[in-house]
């Protein structure tokens, strides 16, 4: 609803105890860009959801969606906008999703009714009145569909007209509830006909699959037109298909069960584990039979059966060491291949029972969500990192686009790669890693993530280093530490940086850093010499921009982010400038004597691990 200037929105809540659904109720006072909870605006003993709120000869209303009470209900409100109070039950009848709307002297109720068998999802009902108060008659046609879930005969939002044409919003339910909406122009509305055609939607449904807002489903929109003549829409997302914590949950239990059964039959192999059956679980006789026990006998031969089935259960175990020897190596193999399924269904099992939804979502600071460009260099021998590259990074949940820098040979097309999002391919003249920073009027963001093609780590790591980078736009934050002492002057790896328990640089093959101040920087003619090194040495770019972000600041300038994993495929290619370690250690320890010279010494600046409070930085 909105207010002025103010923008309410409600929305159904869950309540994390009881999983009740209760009218939640938020504003925006700057056209939804931000919003404040307010509280709870309506609780009831039973699920609410699907809160249309309208106004009415200048009162309010809210009708939301209590089919468990098994009623439609009216509130309006007291005190705007928490509290509310029952007005009337419109219909004893337990719709869903339903809304009023005025047409044509006319007020029209649609709904659908779920109480029936065969109508789950595809069913949809019409009412009519001359106010929306009541009393409702019955369309003629009810109920308008009854058809399969994926037509969208449920509805999805609030209706809304546009160039003089009605719209209604529907659901469609056909792989999961609410997968998507689809958007019908009303061209009949009448007490005894209706007609309506699907319009196209032009919303483009997301690639990155859980890792989206809505990339599983998305299925209520509310669209309404600003006094301004502009619009505003409010969607819903889901990350995970409905029903799924309980599917993934039963897939948790099956590996538990199936690790389980895995180490009965482990211990049976290896002689710890002896399966008896007592055969006198099966009803048995040894004594004199009377003609009476014989008949008895004779007419329950199952009995007589299931003895012979136990017993030869009893002599599984010594048939399967005998089969599979332990102390051969076809036995130990076996056992190996036994242990190692083990494994994986117990990490399945926890995974489904306790890993949430599988969804790698992006982390939010104060309430607020961006997104970041990701920007890689590459050339033609290492096009299959590429590929590997783009299609893994591309589904981070908060990659808005792909910048590839092409050093050298003929670029691939951007059809050749399979992004979840756009790609730019920017072909360079000149095959120098002083490109990696060079001035982009093209990027969109202000966050930029320099990451080598050749480094594979989740996308939680990339959320939580873009989130770390957020809260200090001015540093660069990234997952590489290294540590420079000023007497020493010479290029070590992470262990002298642990060795020392701290750090005072950060590799930019994976770091965050803002892309106008740091290419600007780098470009800077203060920074020209130090560019004429990188390119003569073909290497130190990333020290260069250390140096240069030391050189700006007297406090810190560089956050560390420890990579739950982190996987360098280019010692799986020949196609890398480090490969040989020590050689790329000599000529980056030239590198450090000859930036200490043009930009002022590393020493004094050492930055401890384990130092935030987001223990991130181990």
């Amino acid at each position: 609803m909105i207010q002025g200037d103010v923008f309410y929105l409600f929305y159904e809540t869950k309540n994390s105890f009881t999983m009740q659904g209760d009218i939640g109720v938020a504003k925006s006072i700057d056209k939804g860009a931000t919003w404040q909870q307010l509280g709870i605006a309506l609780d009831e003993e039973w699920h609410l959801s699907y809160p249309y709120v309208f106004n009415y000869l200048g009162q309010v209303y809210m009708m939301p969606e209590s089919s468990q009470k098994g009623e439609l209900r009216l509130y309006r409100v007291t005190n705007f906008p928490l509290e509310w109070e029952l007005d009337r039950v419109i219909m004893k009848k337990p719709l869903i999703d339903s809304f009023i709307i005025d047409h044509n002297g006319e007020y029209w109720l649609f709904g659908s009714e779920h109480s029936s068998f065969g109508t789950m999802n595809g069913q949809l009902e019409i009412w009519y009145s001359s106010s929306p108060l009541g009393p409702w008659k019955p369309h003629k046609k009810n109920p308008i569909y009854n058809t399969y879930r994926s037509f969208g005969a449920r509805n999805g939002g609030r209706p809304f007209r546009y160039n003089g044409n009605l719209y209604r919003i529907g659901q469609d339910c056909g792989e999961t509830y609410g997968r998507r909406v689809r958007i019908f122009k009303v061209e009949v509305l009448s007490r005894v006909d209706y007609k309506e055609v699907e319009v196209p939607f032009p919303f483009e449904e997301s690639s990155k699959g859980r890792n989206a807002w809505n990339g599983a489903r998305y299925h209520h929109l509310d669209v309404q037109q600003l006094k301004s003549g502009e619009w505003v829409g409010v969607m819903d997302g889901d990350r995970v298909p409905s029903g799924d914590s309980v599917h993934r949950f039963l897939l948790g239990c099956a590996s538990v069960a199936a690790v389980t059964g895995l180490i009965l039959f482990l211990g049976v192999l290896l002689g710890a584990v002896n399966c008896i059956i007592p055969l006198n679980w099966c009803a048995d006789y040894s004594g004199k039979r009377s003609d009476t026990l014989i008949a008895w006998e004779r007419a329950n031969v199952f009995s007589s059966k299931l003895r012979r089935v136990f017993s030869r259960l009893n002599r599984v175990p010594s048939f399967l060491r005998s089969w599979i020897k332990p102390n051969t190596f076809a036995g130990r193999s076996v056992l190996t291949l036994i242990f190692a399924l083990g494994v994986a269904l117990s990490c399945t099992g926890v995974t489904f029972i306790y890993g949430g939804s599988g969804a790698e979502e992006p982390y939010s600071w104060k309430g607020q969500f961006s997104q970041f460009t990701l920007l890689t260099m590459t050339y033609d021998a290492r096009l299959w990192n590429l590929k590997m590259f783009v299609n893994h990074y591309s589904r981070c949940a908060s990659v808005k686009e792909i910048l590839v820098v092409w050093n050298k040979g003929i670029p691939p097309k951007v059809s050749d790669l399979n992004s979840a999002v756009p790609v730019r391919i920017r072909v360079e003249d000149l095959n120098s890693l002083n490109n990696r920073f060079k001035v982009d009027p093209l990027i969109k963001t202000r966050a930029v993530l320099e990451l080598d093609d050749d480094i594979m780590m989740p996308c939680d790591d990339v959320e939580r280093g873009f989130m770390l980078w957020r809260q200090h736009p001015d540093r660069i934050v990234g997952f590489y530490p290294r540590y420079v002492d000023g007497s020493r002057l010479e290029y070590s790896g992470e262990k002298y940086a642990r060795k020392n328990k701290g750090y005072n640089m950060i590799l930019t093959g994976a770091a965050f850093m803002d892309s106008q101040v740091a290419f600007e920087r780098y470009w800077s003619e203060q920074a020209k010499p130090g560019r004429e090194v990188v390119d003569k040495y073909f290497n130190c770019e990333d020290v260069l921009m250390n140096f240069l972000y030391a050189n700006a600041s007297s406090s810190k300038t560089v956050e560390y982010v420890r990579p739950a994993w982190a996987i360098d495929t280019s010692k799986l290619s020949s196609a890398a400038i480090s490969r040989d370690t020590n050689v790329h250690y000599k000529i980056r320890s030239e590198c450090l004597r000859k930036f200490s010279e043009m930009y002022g010494s590393m020493s004094g600046r050492r930055w401890n691990f384990n130092s935030r409070k987001d223990h991130w930085d181990v």
